[in-house]
């Protein structure tokens, strides 16, 4: 079922990897090391699962040489078979080819779409369902800037979401189906009448790159602005201009940042977006020249462009790509998504797989 070139090839990867963490020399360079570890990290899956693989190969072949003496080893013979194939299609799945920023943080932006206020509450939801579902993994998330609405939503917010072990749970890996416009229908806080409406909220969501220095970027080719960071007033608001606005001006991408307490940091972490946003742009445009035909993320919030249909009435979810629907929205929203992230991460293995 596995092909043995492919995991030869992660043997000599992997014994590679091993023997350069081990040489002090590496460490001396702080970047070098950390690709490294990560790459190595990320094997550490597909290396388990094929000593798990031998030595049930290695248990099934003696069960059978003394099931031919003593036939009572012939009832352990079926349940290690069980065992080999399981261990082979769990390989099988690991060395099919994978998307290469699995293991990568992410920014994820959201936005409000039509629907005036009732749009910004809930990209206000989705944006604590994001939190949620990373808190419950232990990843770290950061609100790099948000612009709230009267009634407390978000006209738009950039979270940083970072793993803590990308071997173990990269964050693109799980969030990467997320990008699109998602529409919900319920009965706004704002309706009198008690009517239904439909409204929508877009979220993109790109790879964060470990350093800025990975993307190519001429500062002559920015405008950077700084101005007082908004917010509702207490402590953690500053009273200088600390937040930062850089645009692209080739491509018009506008990043703002004005969670960091100086004007330095929230450029750091500004460039760092922007890096993250023109890496996404330059992939997704080489791909296309490809004609690699990956379905393109939304650049506008129209509601007939969905991906996904929150339905408060009915307490119902549904994704409109795969067909996947449950009955539990208020358990997803509070951050319950793993069997919906599951199913999209299912179908998308199944089609690499087919299409090779």
């Amino acid at each position: 079922m596995t092909q043995p070139s492919a995991i030869d090839d992660i043997l000599a990867e992997h014994a590679g990897l091993e023997t350069q963490l081990a040489d002090p020399a590496l460490h001396n360079d702080p970047s070098a090391a950390r690709r490294v570890g990560k790459r190595f990290a990320e094997l550490a899956p597909v290396m388990a699962t094929y000593r798990k693989l031998e030595s049930a190969k290695d248990d099934l072949s003696a069960a059978r040489e003394l099931a031919a003496d003593d036939a009572s080893f012939a009832a352990e013979v079926p349940e290690l078979e069980r065992q080999v194939e399981e261990f082979e299609q769990a390989l099988a799945d690991l060395l099919a080819p994978r998307d290469p920023h699995d293991g990568d943080d992410v920014v994820l932006e959201v936005k409000s779409g039509e629907g005036g206020e009732e749009s910004a509450l809930f990209a206000a939801d989705l944006a604590r369902m994001y939190i949620r579902y990373a808190e419950q993994r232990g990843w770290r998330v950061e609100v790099l800037d948000a612009t709230v609405s009267d009634l407390g939503g978000y006209k738009e917010a950039t979270l940083s979401i970072k793993s803590r072990d990308a071997a173990r749970d990269g964050v693109w890996s799980r969030f990467k189906f997320e990008g699109g416009v998602h529409r919900v229908q319920r009965v706004p806080v704002t309706e009198s009448q008690g009517r239904i409406h439909t409204s929508a909220a877009g979220v993109l969501i790109y790879p964060e790159p470990d350093e800025v220095a990975e993307v190519q970027i001429d500062d002559t080719e920015l405008r950077i602005d700084v101005y007082r960071s908004s917010g509702k007033g207490g402590q953690g608001v500053n009273t200088t201009d600390s937040a930062v606005r850089i645009t692209h001006l080739p491509t018009g991408i506008v990043v703002t940042c004005q969670n960091e307490r100086s004007q330095l940091q929230n450029k750091a972490r500004a460039m760092q977006v922007l890096a993250a946003r023109l890496q996404a742009l330059a992939e997704e445009q080489a791909e296309q020249e490809a004609a690699a035909g990956r379905a393109v993320q939304v650049r506008t919030v129209d509601r007939s462009e969905r991906i996904r249909t929150y339905n408060f009435p009915e307490n119902r979810i549904t994704d409109h790509r795969i067909g996947y629907k449950s009955h539990n929205l208020d358990a997803v929203l509070d951050g319950d998504l793993d069997a919906l992230l599951d199913a999209l991460g299912k179908a998308d293995r199944e089609a690499r797989m087919a299409a090779e």
